[in-house]
C-alpha cells in the first residue's frame, strides 16, 4: 500500500510542507505544527519541499537553542539526515533557487566561477584541509546544522564526509546551472551520492481506527459473536479517537495508550479501564495484526492494576435475605401517584414480580432473564424450560442454554403469566433485536435500584448478581456437581474434559428439583 511523502500534505487541493512542533518546544514556538505553502502543482511541490522543510526545521532548531540556554546543548541532531540525504536535499534546493533567480535577467548573464569549481573538485577528492572545507562549503554545513540535520563536530570524520557530500551536490547543481544557461533543462545527476541517494521517506499509510473497528466487528459477527453489534465496545474506540484527536491507528504508540489509560482512570474504576477499555483495544489491534493491517499490537502489554477486593461477608444472599427479597417481589404492586395514576409500566411491575424468583432458582445473569421472550419459555417433555439465547440479546457464553424451571416458579403462576403475555420480550419494551441488550441493562439497573431503595439488600451485596453466588453455594451443599451447576448458570468449563458429553435437560431438571422451596407466603 503506497505511503505518503513525509512532511507533505494536501489541504483543499493545495500542497504544504508540514512539521510537527515537539511538545517541549510548543510554548516557545506558539504552535503545535508549522506549515509552508507549496502551491497546487504536485511536481513543483516536490521540488520545493526539501527547502521548505529545511526552513521549518530551522525554526524548530532556533526554538531548541532558546530552550537550551543555560543548559548543555543536545548531543544529537533533532532531525538527523544521512550524508546522501543531505546532498540530495542541497541539490534539489539549489536548483529550485536557480529557477527563482532566473526571473532576473542579470543572474542568467552571470558566469560560473571556475576557481570555485576547482575548489569543489579538490574537496570531493579529499585534498582540502578542515579549514579549506569550512571556507568552501561551511555556510551550507551550518545551514543544515541550524535545521537540526547534523551534529558532527568540525574536523571529525563524520563532518568531513558530510562536507564532501555537499561539495559533490554543489558540483552537480552547477552542472545543471551551466546546462540551463544553454536552455537545456533535461540534465540529471551522475554522481552516485546524488543518483543513488535514499528517496524521500514514505510515512506509513494511515489506517482508519474506526474502519478497523468496523472490520473487526464484522468478522466477529460473522463468526457468531457480538450479536449486540459491539454496543459495549464501540464507546471505547470513540473515546480513544477523541483522546488522540486523530483517527489513524498506524500512528498510535504504546506511549499514547499509556497516556489514554492514565486519562481514563481519573473518572473510571481501574477494573473498568482494564477489563473493558484496554481489553477491547487489545482485541481490535490484535485482530489488525493478525490480518496484516498493523505491524504490532502496541497495547498488548498495557495494563491497569486493580486493587484486590476485600469482602466483609459472603457474596450471595443468606436464607433470610433471599426470603426477604422474594416476599417483597411476590407481594409487589405498583403504587399510584398523588393523582391516582400508576406511572410504572406493566412490564416493569412484571420484572419486580418474576425476575427475582427466576434468578433464585436458575442462578442466571439478571440481563439474561430480562431478555426472555414469550417464545423462549416452552414445555419440553414434562419440564417447563426457559431458553436463554443470543437471539433475545446478549449471552456472555455466546451460545444458548435451556434451563428447567423449578416447580415453585410454576406454582406461583409464571406459566399462566406466559400464556397471557403478548408475543416478544416479556420484561422490556424494545422491538428491535439490536436494542434488546441496551433495554435489558436499563431494566436491570432499575431492578437493582428498587431493591436497594427498599432496604432489601445489605451493604456489600450486588442485588442481582448475589443470586448467582447463592445458587452455586446451594448446589455444593446439595452435592450437585460444578459441571451441572455451570451448565445451569452459563459458566464456562474449567478444563477440556468439561466440554465432553452433554448436561441434558433431565440432568439439569433433577438438580434444580433438589433445590428447596422458599417459604414466602404471607
Amino acid at each position: 500500500m503506497a505511503g505518503k511523502i513525509r512532511h507533505l500534505i494536501n489541504r483543499s487541493g493545495r500542497y504544504h510542507a508540514r512539521l510537527v512542533v515537539p511538545k517541549d518546544l510548543r510554548g516557545i514556538v506558539g504552535k503545535t505544527e508549522l506549515r509552508s505553502a507549496l502551491g497546487a502543482d504536485y511536481r513543483q511541490a516536490l521540488k520545493l519541499l526539501p527547502g521548505a522543510v529545511a526552513q521549518l526545521q530551522h525554526q524548530i532548531a532556533l526554538a531548541e537553542r532558546e530552550a537550551s540556554q543555560g543548559r548543555q546543548k543536545p548531543a544529537q541532531a533533532r532531525y538527523p539526515l544521512a550524508p546522501d540525504q543531505i546532498a540530495l536535499s542541497h541539490y534539489n534546493q539549489r536548483l529550485v533557487f536557480d529557477d527563482l533567480l532566473r526571473n532576473d535577467s542579470r543572474y542568467a548573464n552571470t558566469g560560473i566561477d571556475d576557481l570555485y569549481v576547482y575548489q569543489l573538485r579538490q574537496a570531493v577528492a579529499g585534498r582540502c584541509s578542515d579549514d579549506e572545507l569550512q571556507s568552501v562549503i561551511g555556510d551550507q554545513l551550518e545551514r543544515f546544522r541550524a535545521a537540526g540535520n547534523i551534529s558532527a563536530a568540525q574536523g571529525s570524520d563524520e563532518w568531513r564526509v558530510i562536507a564532501r557530500a555537499l561539495c559533490s551536490a554543489e558540483l552537480e547543481a552547477l552542472a545543471r546551472v551551466a546546462e540551463r544557461d544553454e536552455g537545456d533543462y533535461t540534465g540529471t545527476p551522475t554522481a552516485p551520492i546524488i543518483k543513488d541517494a535514499a528517496q524521500a521517506e514514505k510515512a506509513p499509510a494511515p489506517v482508519s481506527l474506526t474502519g478497523l473497528w468496523t472490520d473487526y466487528l464484522n468478522s466477529r459477527m460473522q463468526a457468531g459473536f457480538m450479536r449486540d453489534k459491539g454496543q459495549r465496545q464501540r464507546p471505547v474506540i470513540d473515546n480513544l479517537r477523541k483522546f488522540l484527536r486523530h483517527n489513524d491507528a498506524a500512528r498510535v504508540t504504546k506511549k499514547d495508550v499509556l497516556a489514554w489509560r492514565d486519562h481514563l482512570v481519573k473518572t473510571l474504576s481501574p477494573k473498568t479501564v482494564n477489563d473493558i477499555y484496554l481489553s477491547a483495544l487489545k482485541s481490535v489491534i490484535a485482530w489488525a495484526v493478525e490480518n496484516d493491517r498493523l505491524p504490532e499490537n502496541v497495547a498488548a502489554t498495557v495494563r491497569q492494576p486493580k486493587p484486590r477486593k476485600v469482602y466483609g461477608r459472603e457474596r450471595g444472599y443468606t436464607d433470610d435475605e433471599a426470603k426477604k427479597v422474594l416476599k417483597a417481589s411476590r407481594t409487589y404492586q405498583s403504587t399510584p401517584d398523588e393523582f391516582g395514576r400508576v406511572r410504572e409500566s406493566t412490564q416493569m411491575a412484571n420484572v419486580k414480580r418474576w425476575v427475582p424468583i427466576i434468578c433464585a432458582f436458575t442462578g442466571a445473569r439478571v440481563s439474561e432473564i430480562i431478555q426472555l421472550r414469550k417464545e423462549d419459555v416452552t414445555k419440553v417433555g414434562e419440564h417447563w424450560v426457559a431458553r436463554i439465547t443470543p437471539d433475545a440479546g446478549t449471552v456472555k457464553s455466546g451460545g444458548y442454554r435451556d434451563v428447567p424451571l423449578h416447580a415453585q416458579i410454576v406454582a406461583e403462576g409464571f406459566v399462566k403469566f406466559i400464556e397471557h403475555a403478548d408475543e416478544g420480550p416479556l420484561f422490556h419494551n424494545a422491538t428491535k433485536p439490536e436494542k434488546f441488550r441496551g433495554a435489558a441493562v436499563i431494566v436491570s439497573n432499575k431492578l437493582s435500584d428498587w431493591l436497594r431503595k427498599g432496604g432489601l439488600v445489605p451493604d456489600g451485596i450486588q442485588p442481582n448478581h448475589a443470586w448467582r453466588h447463592r445458587l452455586k453455594t446451594q448446589c455444593r451443599e446439595l452435592g450437585i456437581s460444578d459441571r451441572v451447576a455451570d451448565a445451569i448458570q452459563g459458566h464456562a468449563g474449567r478444563t477440556a474434559a468439561d466440554h465432553y458429553g452433554d448436561v441434558t435437560i433431565k440432568t439439569k431438571a433433577d438438580a434444580i428439583a433438589r433445590l428447596p422451596d422458599y417459604n414466602i407466603k404471607m
